[in-house]
């Protein structure tokens, strides 16, 4: 038996993912949701769940950010090399494009656990000697292209990705589908649940659509519209060459488009959205679906400072696989608290230094805001009254931001530009720094590194939030409008503070801005900067409480366990 075999020893979950963010070396993710996959993996390996992740190569990444000197964002194109980091698998697969035969074939990467748990997870590829130029290129640009491109790329991950495990020889026992891009899969289940015509009363009939519903789970992640893949009837006629009949696939992916969020929902058992409240709004949004609600974590090693690592090993051996373990947080010392926060709040300024030639001061207060950018996370939200900010924040506050928008996002891209005016115009009175090409690896620097994490997207559109679950764990509280995570994670004035009104309603138009700004300058003002300059055994009582009343809980062995226990049984 060959090396990779020991993976077909047992029945598997095939964990189906568009991005993948395992290492920043591995530039195949956007955000928090390739972040998540790839959290989700390494739990899973910890966990020594039976889990094969697909996903596809993306040879050239999403992209590398820089900004230039009028505070533009410039993108290019992130090239890596699987040949020298996978390893390539003995099998290809057929799937039709535009009637063309396009081979797809698939790399192996091992994620590996201390506890000795392996996953495996599939890079698919296109770029094949013998297949069409422009189908070599189908799998290299994350996101990228137009909505044929991302149509050719989604029945690459679904249609292909199912007929890989099958070619390989893995026995699946559900297909989980994190998010609707790879909802295609469906099709290919349908496809070979088919029942013969003679044992059915017509051929419309003889589509098993029961049997495919009971192997599948599906993860909706975002009340936002552009996270719902819809295409054109004419451009699927066009490149999607399947057998399943169009009426068929319009009864179940919706009439006028074809909806991936709604095919996915209709041939899957188990649903949910990834916070309770984001199971809420989803339930508003697919009414006559019922959908559950699995809150997101975050992998405690992956995201803990090399300061906290040593720190919660010494007083809670095995916190690790066992975060729970986490809620003693306690029995550690003020004084050794405050010092692993210091520690990794330098490491963070030196980067900045080196990497911008911005010096910051350790002593004074720092906020981090970081995250991909969309105009409805409102990355400029701190700066709508200036002159407030100015008066409340001088000498006081440092800002540090990152995040990279779309580079179709012209309004997300205006963001950025509006965020460097700022930085530009007032530098002089708050020191702040805009990090460029926000990624795993700067995020894991910079998240520790600040003292207070900053979230203030319009509610309800944050499904769930990770960057603040990874900050919890390093002890840097919360100050985020109640939204996604935040809502079941916060105390006020114990793991940190709410921005603006209570979680009321699930409409996704709602906009409380004015509130929001009142209360994001008056708690800064009157709660939080004095709590910080004045009452320092205050502040690292809400830095314990973060970890011990958040991170023992907003992780991904949690996530996983509910996952195994409530998804994957039935």
């Amino acid at each position: 038996m060959s090396d990779w075999k020991i993976f077909l020893a047992e029945p598997r979950i095939a964990y189906f993912s568009m991005e993948i963010g395992l290492t920043s070396e591995i530039p195949t993710y956007s955000g928090g949701l390739g972040v998540l996959a790839g959290d989700t993996i390494k739990s899973a390996a910890d966990l020594k769940v039976p889990l094969v992740a697909v996903t596809l190569v993306s040879r050239k990444g999403y992209f590398s950010q820089t900004i230039d000197e009028q505070g533009q964002q410039q993108e290019s194109s992130n090239q890596w090399n699987p040949e020298k980091q996978l390893e390539c698998l003995p099998a290809k697969v057929l799937v039709t494009i535009e009637q063309r035969d396009v081979k797809v074939q698939a790399w192996l990467y091992r994620v590996t656990s201390p506890s000795r748990g392996q996953i495996p997870v599939l890079f698919l590829d296109t770029d094949i000697p013998g297949n069409a130029e422009e189908d070599r290129h189908i799998t290299d640009h994350l996101y990228g292209g137009d909505q044929s491109y991302r149509l050719k790329q989604e029945i690459v991950l679904g249609i292909g990705g199912a007929r890989i495990l099958d070619q390989l020889g893995f026995e699946i026992r559900k297909y989980h589908m994190n998010e609707g891009h790879a909802s295609l899969l469906t099709l290919e289940l349908l496809a070979h649940s088919r029942r013969p015509i003679e044992d059915t009363w017509d051929e419309r009939n003889s589509w098993n659509t029961q049997a495919v519903t009971n192997k599948c789970v599906f993860t909706t992640h975002t009340p936002v519209k552009a996270g719902h893949d819809q295409f054109p009837y004419g451009l699927v006629e066009k490149v999607l060459d399947h057998e399943i009949p169009l009426d068929l696939l319009k009864d179940l992916g919706g009439q006028d488009h074809l909806n991936m969020t709604l095919l996915a929902l209709n041939l899957s058992k188990y649903i949910n959205g990834v916070a309770k409240k984001h199971g809420e709004v989803s339930q508003a949004m697919f009414p006559g679906f019922e959908i559950h609600a699995i809150t997101n974590g975050i992998h405690p090693f992956t995201w803990t400072s090399p300061y906290f690592v040593n720190l919660y090993s010494r007083y809670l051996p095995s916190w690790a696989t066992e975060p729970e373990l986490l809620v003693r947080v306690d029995s550690i010392p003020d004084d050794e608290i405050w010092e692993a926060h210091c520690g990794a709040k330098a490491y963070l300024f030196q980067y900045i230094a080196e990497t911008c030639g911005v010096e910051l001061d350790p002593d004074i207060l720092t906020i981090g805001f970081a995250r991909r950018v969309a105009t409805y996370k409102r990355g400029d939200l701190i700066f709508t009254d200036i002159d407030r900010l100015l008066r409340i924040g001088e000498g006081k506050l440092q800002l540090v931001f990152g995040g990279k928008a779309h580079p179709n996002d012209e309004p997300g891209k205006e963001l950025i530009h509006r965020i460097m005016q700022n930085i530009h115009d007032y530098q002089d009175r708050i020191r702040m720094v805009y990090l460029p090409n926000y990624n795993m690896e700067i995020a894991a620097r910079l998240i520790p590194g600040v003292d207070l994490w900053l979230n203030n997207p319009i509610r309800p559109l944050e499904a769930s939030g990770t960057s603040g679950m990874k900050a919890a764990i390093n002890g840097v509280p919360n100050f985020s409008v109640l939204d996604g995570w935040w809502i079941e994670g916060h105390i006020e004035g114990v793991t940190g503070w709410s921005i603006g009104p209570p979680p009321n309603g699930n409409s996704i138009t709602q906009n409380h801005t004015d509130e929001d700004v009142e209360d994001l300058y008056n708690k800064l003002e009157k709660v939080i900067l004095p709590l910080y300059y004045e009452d320092r055994p205050g502040w690292i009582r809400i830095m314990k409480n973060a970890i011990g009343k958040n991170a023992y809980y907003f992780n991904t062995h949690v996530m996983m366990r509910r996952y195994v226990t409530e998804a994957y049984c039935h």
